[in-house]
């Protein structure tokens, strides 16, 4: 039994005016092709490899802002390492008295007639 393999290329290209699709590069008219192999060559670029009809619809579904129902692998790993990780433990925030309590006066107060006690013993006695 002979094998055949049939090789196609499709590139969607989405722009401010809306999405164009091409058969190969050449096909891509040259100031939009220039800026597409600016923004191929950066870290946030990759090669997509659809090996089958499912794959092209997954990419028609995902282009117009559709949920994909294939599972990511970066997905995933993101996923198992947050399960893996213990989460932080939660910093809780010293409770601040309220301004009525008596602690809170006695704090502000006694600097105050210590240092107007002796104020007043100094000045007695010069």
């Amino acid at each position: 039994m002979a094998v055949l393999t049939a090789k196609s290329s499709t590139i969607f290209v989405a722009t401010g005016e809306g999405t164009s699709v091409y058969r190969s590069m050449k096909e891509i008219p040259l100031p939009l092709r220039r800026k597409l192999r600016e923004s191929m060559q950066g870290m946030h670029s990759a090669t997509i490899l659809i090996a089958d009809k499912r794959g092209r619809e997954e990419l028609i579904r995902a282009s117009q802002g559709q949920p994909s129902s294939v599972r990511c692998r970066l997905v995933d790993a993101q996923r198992n390492q947050q399960q893996k990780e213990p989460p932080a433990p939660e910093e809780k925030p010293k409770p601040r008295l309220p301004l009525g309590t008596l602690r809170s006066w006695l704090e502000l107060l006694l600097p105050v007639a210590v240092g107007a006690s002796l104020w007043f013993f100094i000045e007695s006695r010069f």
